[in-house]
């Protein structure tokens, strides 16, 4: 396939190791213009746990990897081939699927020694952290890392979008060629069916996502239902801008400084924000049907008789407490009240472990699955690489065949000469030209008893001689 990925990931570089090797802003265009030169179209994944280069080995002849290294020279002409848009050769057929293992090993090399030199680090020292898949097991890779089988939370769907993001920097600077680009398309269209059809990413494994779930399955008018924000930190605004996505219809901000509860309202556009000082959390909770809290405060902000106080005004309909913080802000005893569903941080890391082994148990389905995506996409991508062969095939031979009816037009042309003696002639070369080829391969598989071959190579003559005289004499 000629796809080769070579990186590091949480798992084996530290993370010190890992932000000197990251490829962000500027170094990302720089990085992907300069590999270019060496390869057919890469795209760079950088994350806070991994950086990634998935490239494209050239289409070259392998005899240009005697040494196992690719020259200046070498790679000059490859771009100049590149840039004339055919093969290296005009008058030799050379599969396009052909490319030998030191050649793949060449360039793996090469690009690694580019990673150590673009981050001034010397090879020696990251080598042992860098992990290197080819062909199938660089798709098999690629396809883990998109569905999220691969990431430090199992699942997470963050980093598919991270992959895209990296494929549109890649189209930006114009160093994506077809073949990766069709390769790219497979490896999305086959995360989205690993993510559709296996439950690896269907459970909450975060505690703001976690809480935002529980909101869903107590709740299913979300538009009408109207939230409560306890304390604008960064936890509760990872809930709210969770619960905000799935539709929920007015929220109440509570918070002891205006600015950053002012500034968590700005954020949820498009929805109906109110900011309060946190003194009116008791007055709040009365019309509200989800209350989230996490004020980091030694004393609790919402007790047993406030909530009691609370459902009397609601009438007593359903309410949902989250309790983030620690020292806790709500009294706990309040998940002794009917109709009120309280819910601390222990409640939730409950949840999260559950969810969490079921993801693990769905990644095995997850992992099943890619594996016969894998095969699928290989078996299309050498049918659609046959496909050039057939036709560069074709065209060669055309041209042979060319050269001999240019040469016997040439000497029907000459003064007593027989026209028979030429036509036969021309039959005679055009029968060896187009026979050689399978010719010589029966004939070296007969001689190295490589039976498999020679009945392969037969029944494929048998079939396209069908009808017509076609016996086996060996």
């Amino acid at each position: 396939m000629r796809l080769v990925v070579i990186g590091v990931n949480h798992k084996t570089a530290p993370v010190a190791l890992r932000e000197r090797l990251a490829l962000v802003g500027d170094d990302v265009n720089v990085a992907l213009k300069q590999i270019e030169a060496f390869t057919d179209g890469s795209v760079i994944v950088s994350t806070c746990n991994r950086t990634e280069i998935y490239a494209l080995v050239p289409q070259t002849s392998t005899s240009q990897y005697a040494n196992g290294q690719l020259s200046d020279s070498q790679t000059s002409d490859i771009q100049d081939v590149k840039a004339a848009g055919q093969s290296s050769s005009n008058n030799t057929f050379s599969s396009s699927m052909n490319i030998s293992s030191a050649a793949i090993s060449a360039h793996i090399t090469k690009i690694k020694t580019w990673l150590a030199d673009f981050k001034q680090l010397p090879l020696v020292d990251i080598d042992p952290y860098l992990y290197v898949h080819r062909d199938t097991h660089a798709l098999t890779h690629w396809l883990r890392v998109a569905a999220g089988l691969d990431s430090m939370i199992l699942g997470e769907p963050q980093i598919l979008g991270q992959i895209k993001n990296s494929v549109h920097l890649a189209q930006d600077q114009k160093v994506l060629s077809n073949q990766l680009g069709w390769i790219i398309d497979q490896v999305f269209a086959a995360a989205k069916r690993v993510r559709n059809e296996t439950q690896v990413g269907a459970q909450a494994v975060s505690l703001s996502f976690a809480a935002a779930k529980l909101v869903t399955q107590i709740f299913d008018d979300l538009p009408s239902r109207t939230l409560l924000v306890v304390a604008a930190g960064e936890m509760n605004r990872l809930v709210a801008t969770h619960i905000a996505g799935l539709g929920v219809g007015r929220v109440i901000i509570c918070n002891r400084n205006p600015e950053r509860a002012e500034a968590l309202a700005a954020e949820l556009r498009g929805l109906i924000a109110a900011t309060l000082d946190l003194t009116r959390v008791a007055a709040s909770i009365g019309g509200s049907d989800i209350v989230s809290s996490c004020s980091g405060s030694m004393d609790l902000l919402i007790d047993k008789t406030m909530t009691i106080q609370a459902l009397k005004r609601r009438r007593y309909q359903p309410m949902l407490m989250i309790d983030l913080a620690v020292p806790r802000d709500i009294d706990s005893t309040i998940s002794r009240i009917d109709d009120v569903y309280l819910y601390s941080v222990d409640d939730l890391q409950h949840v999260i472990a559950g969810n969490i082994e079921q993801r693990r148990q769905a990644a095995v389905d997850a992992e099943l699955l890619v594996s016969q995506l894998v095969v699928e996409i290989d078996r299309r991508f050498q049918v659609r690489q046959v496909g050039k062969d057939i036709q560069q095939y074709r065209a060669c031979t055309q041209g042979q065949v060319d050269k001999l009816l240019h040469e016997s037009i040439a000497k029907l042309q000459q003064d007593d000469v027989s026209p028979e003696d030429i036509i036969t002639e021309l039959s005679r070369r055009l029968t060896q030209t187009l026979t050689h080829a399978p010719s010589k391969l029966m004939r070296k598989a007969a001689r190295e008893g490589d039976s498999e071959l020679l009945d392969f190579v037969v029944s494929g003559l048998q079939d396209a001689h069908r009808g017509h005289c076609f016996y086996r004499g060996f």
